[in-house]
C-alpha cells in the first residue's frame, strides 16, 4: 500500500519531533524484517535520512534504536551502498574511536554494534570496493589499526573486515604487499594459549582468502605463515579446525616445495587422518580429505606419499573418491593415481582393504559418473595393474566389459583412454 515511502518522507519532514520520529523508527524496524520490504526500502532516501537522524543522537537508547532498523537494512546491497554514501561508515569509526577504552557496558555493547555493522557494509561487493579506494581509504587504514589492538571485539571486527576486503585478487595483491600478513600473524600469536575463538576463526579466514591469488602463495609462505597457522593444529574448536585446513590447502596450491615439507609433517599428516573421521563436522571432515589428496598431488613426493600411509590416510582417501562432490572425487582419483605411479607397493595392502577395485568397478559402470571421473578411474585402474593382487582383482570384476562400452563414449577423452585401458587389461590378461 505504500507505507513504508510516506513513512521515511514524514521521518524526513519531522525529525525534530522525538515521539514521532520514535514511532516511525519502530514501524521500520518491523517492517525491515521483511526481504520484500527491504527493496522498497532501496528506493527511498532512506539511508539519507538515517545517517542524519543518526548523527543528531547523543543517548545511547536512541542510537540503539537507530541501530536496530539499521542491521536488518543493511542486509540488502544496494542499501549497504546508499548507507556508506551517505556517511554511516564515518559515524560507525568515530563512534568505535570514543568507546574503544571504554569499561561501561553500554559503550562495550555499542562498540560491539558499531563494529559488527561496518563488517556487515563491507559484504556488499560495490560497497566493499568503494570503502577500499584502492587500499589507500582512510577507512580501510583505519579497520587495518583495529588488528593490533588490545580489544577482542576490535580484533574481531579487524580480521573479518579484512577477509571481506580480501574478495578479489587486485585487492589480496595489493594487502599482501602492504604487510598485511605480518599483522595477522601477531594477532593469531596472541591468541595460540586459551586464544578467543571467534578471533582465531576470523584471522585464519582472512589468511585464507588472502592466499588465493598465485603470487601471493610463495610471499606468504616465505612469510612463514604456515608455521603460525600450524600453531592451531592442536584446536578443538571445528570452525577453527575448518579454516586452518582451508588456509594450509589454498597456500600449497601448485607450491610443490611447501606440500612437501607440510607432507612430511607427521604431527600433520596423523591429525589429518583423525579429522578425516570428523563425522559431526562434515566441513573439518571434508576439508582435511582435500588436504591428504592436495598434499600428494602438488609434491608428487614418495616421501609424503609414504608418510600418509604409515598413518592409515589410504583408506581416506578411496573413501573420498566415492564423494558426492565430482570436485572431491576427483582430487581423490588423481591422488590415488600418483600413489599407485610412485609407491604402489607400499601403499597395495591398504587399497586392497579400502577395496579401491570394486569402487573404480562402480565408478565407470555408474551411468552418472562425471567424464573426468571416468577418465581418471581409468587411468588409476592401469596403474594398479603393477600390483598382482590388485591385477588379480580387475581381472575377477571383468572390467574389460565395462571398459569396452565405454569406448563409444560421447567424451573424446574418456573413449581414447578407454581404448588404451582396454588394450592395457586385454594384455595383461
Amino acid at each position: 500500500m505504500g507505507v513504508i515511502p510516506t513513512l521515511v518522507t514524514l521521518l524526513g519532514i519531522h525529525c525534530h519531533n522525538a515521539a514521532l520520529t520514535e514511532m516511525c523508527l519502530v514501524a521500520f524496524g518491523n517492517l525491515a524484517e521483511l526481504e520484500s520490504s527491504k527493496e522498497q526500502f532501496a528506493s527511498t532516501n532512506i539511508a539519507e535520512e538515517l545517517v542524519k537522524l543518526f548523527k543528531k543522537q547523543v543517548e545511547h537508547d536512541k542510537r540503539e534504536m537507530i541501530f536496530e532498523v539499521l542491521a536488518p537494512l543493511a542486509e540488502n546491497d544496494a542499501i549497504k551502498l546508499q548507507l556508506v554514501e551517505a556517511g554511516l561508515v564515518e559515524c560507525l569509526l568515530e563512534i568505535v574511536q570514543q568507546k574503544v577504552d571504554s569499561e561501561k557496558e553500554d559503550d562495550i555493547a555499542e562498540l560491539k554494534t558499531a563494529s559488527d555493522l561496518m563488517v556487515l557494509l563491507l559484504l556488499g561487493d560495490e560497497s566493499m570496493q568503494k570503502l577500499f579506494e584502492g587500499g589507500k581509504g582512510s577507512v580501510f587504514q583505519r579497520v587495518l589499526s583495529w588488528i593490533p589492538s588490545n580489544n577482542h571485539q576490535l580484533q574481531l571486527a579487524g580480521a573479518l573486515a579484512i577477509a571481506n576486503f580480501a574478495r578479489n585478487d587486485g585487492n589480496c595483491i595489493h594487502m599482501v604487499d602492504g604487510g598485511i600478513v605480518e599483522k595477522l600473524m601477531d594477532l593469531l600469536d596472541r591468541h595460540v594459549e586459551d586464544g578467543n575463538v571467534t578471533v582465531q576463526h576470523a584471522a585464519l579466514s582472512a589468511l585464507r582468502n588472502l592466499a588465493i591469488p598465485v603470487v601471493n602463495k610463495a610471499k606468504m609462505l616465505s612469510a612463514g605463515v604456515t608455521e603460525t597457522v600450524l600453531k592451531f593444529l592442536k584446536s578443538e574448536m571445528p570452525p577453527v579446525q575448518f579454516k586452518l585446513l582451508g588456509t594450509l590447502r589454498m597456500l600449497i596450491d601448485a607450491q610443490a616445495e611447501a606440500a612437501e615439507q607440510l607432507g612430511k609433517n607427521v604431527k600433520l599428516v596423523e591429525r589429518l587422518v583423525e579429522w578425516c573421521e570428523a563425522k559431526d563436522h562434515a566441513g573439518v571432515m571434508g576439508e582435511s580429505n582435500r588436504l591428504l589428496s592436495a598434499l600428494i598431488r602438488h609434491s608428487k613426493s614418495k616421501d609424503v606419499i609414504k608418510a600418509i600411509v604409515r598413518s592409515g590416510g589410504i583408506k581416506h582417501l578411496v573413501t573420498m573418491a566415492t564423494s558426492e562432490h565430482v570436485i572431491m572425487q576427483n582430487e581423490a582419483l588423481v591422488a590415488l593415481a600418483l600413489i599407485a605411479a610412485l609407491e604402489l607397493g607400499t601403499a597395495e595392502k591398504d587399497l586392497e582393504s579400502a577395496k579401491l577395485v570394486q569402487i573404480l568397478h562402480r565408478l565407470l559402470a555408474d551411468e552418472r559418473s562425471a567424464p573426468e571421473i571416468k577418465y581418471n578411474s581409468m587411468v588409476l585402474t592401469c596403474a594398479l595393474m603393477g600390483s598382482e593382487s590388485l591385477h588379480k582383482e580387475v581381472q575377477d570384476l571383468a572390467f574389460l566389459d565395462v571398459v569396452s562400452k565405454l569406448r563409444s563414449h560421447e567424451n573424446k577423452s574418456v573413449a581414447q583412454q578407454a581404448s588404451l585401458t582396454e588394450q592395457r587389461l586385454a594384455v595383461e590378461s
